[in-house]
């Protein structure tokens, strides 16, 4: 077994998966992430990017493969240690608002926070400087059904974020978004991880997204792929060839 690099705080190994009706998501996927780093998972969608999510944050367990986050072997975790891992160190964030209807947005913010032990006015200290942040601070004492998708996909941030955990998650976090919204959702949440030391694996399909990212993986039928940007062809040449074609 080769032991994962001191400066990884999270490594993979030959990762493999197999959906339920036995076709593969993941085909021997291997890939390091050092500690504050911001890595993008990009690929079509139904390349595996979720999947792997899932993997290396111990949601799923892997087919085969080894995942490790800061030395310790999370392939090896029974269901509650690894249950206790998402809950205390790590962060989640969907594709789709997933909150609590019963709770008030400051009180969906502030949950993992309670969840771990902080006092309640503590949680909620934390959650409206989340919420602020975000832009979703004067909606701090509403109901989850007085929101638009766009602001509870704003709230699932702001959770996430408020208990600064080691290693943030994000499964394309911004998919609800106006493209206007966009922009401003991910600047603050690049700033916010960065500010925090927080590292980050955000899957997207988007290459603006990719873009604020430190480094890429590429992802093509759940194979880590090599991606070839072909420079542009100048417009004189793309005459001339439309000439010789004719």
């Amino acid at each position: 077994m080769v032991a994962p690099p001191d400066n990884d705080v999270l490594w993979a190994r030959a990762l493999h998966f197999q959906h339920h009706d036995g076709s593969p998501a993941l085909q021997g996927v291997s890939l390091g992430v050092q500690e504050g780093e911001i890595l993008a998972v990009s690929g079509p969608r139904g390349s595996g990017k979720s999947t792997l999510l899932g993997c290396l944050s111990g949601l799923l367990r892997a087919g085969s493969g080894e995942v490790w986050f800061n030395s310790v072997p999370v392939h090896r975790m029974g269901p509650l240690a690894r249950e206790r891992l998402r809950r205390d160190r790590f962060g989640w964030i969907d594709p789709a608002p997933v909150l609590v209807p019963e709770l008030n947005v400051w009180e969906n913010a502030a949950l993992p926070l309670m969840l771990r032990g902080t006092s309640r006015r503590r949680a909620k200290t934390v959650a409206l400087e989340w919420l602020e942040r975000l832009d979703v601070g004067d909606s701090a004492r509403r109901r989850l059904h007085q929101l638009r998708q766009a602001e509870r996909q704003r709230v699932c941030i702001a959770r996430a974020l408020a208990p600064s955990p080691t290693v943030l998650f994000a499964d394309e976090p911004t998919a609800p978004l106006h493209r206007a919204d966009r922009g401003h959702v991910l600047r603050t949440l690049t700033t916010a991880a960065r500010s925090h030391g927080i590292t980050v694996v955000l899957a997207t399909h988007d290459p603006e997204t990719a873009a604020l990212a430190d480094r890429t993986v590429s992802l093509l039928d759940g194979r880590r792929v090599n991606t070839v940007h072909l420079p542009p062809v100048p417009e004189t040449e793309g005459r001339a060839a439309c000439s010789l074609s004719v």
